[in-house]
């Protein structure tokens, strides 16, 4: 088996471990609803901004990248 294949399935697997976090999580820590994530709502539209929960994730997601390069 070459290399490409191996790094799919692990993607693979790590999307579905992330996929059952923020199920189970969402109970937990309310991603998207956080303070500092905006929500306006018009007549006819609504806009939503989640700043707060786009940094919490960005910092998640480089701590992970971080740790697998420093065991490549």
């Amino acid at each position: 088996m070459g290399q490409f294949p191996k790094m799919l399935i692990i993607v693979g697997a790590i999307l579905i471990g992330i996929g059952l976090l923020w199920q189970v999580g969402g109970k937990i820590i309310p991603l998207g609803k956080l303070p500092g994530d905006f929500l306006f709502r018009g007549e006819n539209t609504t806009v939503y901004i989640p700043i707060v929960t786009s940094i919490i994730i960005s910092i998640v997601l480089s701590l992970i990248f971080f740790i697998v390069g420093r065991f490549r």
